[in-house]
Formats: C-alpha cells, sequence, structure tokens
C-alpha cells in the first residue's frame, strides 16, 4: 500500500510518499494523484511541521529510499551533517571515501528522494557559496536561514 500526502503549505508545497517499510520520497512542488495518508506520511507531517517550526532538529521516521548502493552510501553522508552546519562537495567525497568524486557526489546529492529529512541543503560548494538544489535555492536558503535562526535551541553552533 502506498501512502500520500500533499502538503500545499509546507516549502511552497510537497508531496509525501510512503510505502510499507517507511518513507520513500519528498517532492517538491507536486501532487501525486489523490491523497491516501497513512501513520507514516502522517508522522512525517507532524515532524516537518515541527522542524519548520523550529521545534525540531532530528527526524525519526523509518525511511525506505530507493538508490543505487553509491547513492544510499553518501545519502547515509549526507543524514550526519548536523543541524544548523554545513558541509561541502568535497567532505561528503571524503566520507564515502572518493575524495576525488565530487561531481559523482553532486548527482548522488541531487537524486536524493528525501531532501530535508535527509539533510542535502547543507551541502554547499568549498568555497562557501550555496551551489545548487532539487527544490530551487529560494528553498535551500529557506532552509539554511531557519536552521541557522533555531541551532542555539538545539545546542548547536550554525556555520
Amino acid at each position: 500500500m502506498r501512502e500520500l500526502l500533499y502538503l500545499p503549505d509546507l516549502l511552497a508545497g510537497i508531496t509525501l510518499e510512503a510505502g510499507p517499510n517507511g518513507l520513500r520520497a519528498i517532492r517538491f512542488g507536486q501532487r501525486m494523484m489523490e491523497d491516501s495518508p497513512g501513520p507514516i506520511v502522517i508522522a512525517a507531517e507532524q515532524q516537518l511541521r515541527e522542524y519548520m517550526a523550529g521545534e525540531r532538529a532530528v527526524f525519526d521516521l523509518p525511511l525506505d529510499p530507493t538508490g543505487t548502493p553509491f547513492q544510499l552510501e553518501v545519502w547515509a553522508a549526507l543524514a550526519q551533517i548536523p543541524y544548523g552546519v554545513t558541509s561541502s562537495y568535497r567532505d561528503i567525497a571524503i566520507a564515502v571515501r572518493r575524495p576525488k568524486g565530487f561531481q559523482a557526489i553532486g548527482q548522488a546529492n541531487t537524486r536524493n528522494p528525501l531532501p530535508v529529512i535527509v539533510p542535502c541543503h547543507r551541502v554547499i560548494n568549498a568555497d562557501g557559496s550555496m551551489g545548487g538544489y532539487g527544490g530551487g535555492l529560494d528553498r535551500k536558503r529557506q532552509l539554511l536561514d531557519l536552521e541557522r535562526t533555531y541551532a542555539q535551541r538545539f545546542g548547536k553552533t550554525a556555520a
């Protein structure tokens, strides 16, 4: 059974999709068919709303992303970037033991099916510039600004 929930008021509209094993995807600006919410997408909605209100820094959801072994490894490394902190593509390449694989890291980052929860928005260029974001740079800025605003609440120092 597939769970779907469209949230038009979060991040200019997102669709949450889950299967029996966990949250599979967050899609920006897309409404996927009719909503059929279940417990996983309902929990994801609650946690995303808490995050956007500055009340949550860490998500506690079952995740079920689909990707290649390399993509899954990159996404696992992204999940280790702390709230309110940014890392470079180079940092991620080193974390997955492919120090010259910046481009491959960027491609895996772009294909992240669980943005926000697997925080690809926290990845920036080595020179400190924003880089790209599948949800658009405005959303990336919004998420980074939100985390900078609330980082101290969670005992974090924003970078």
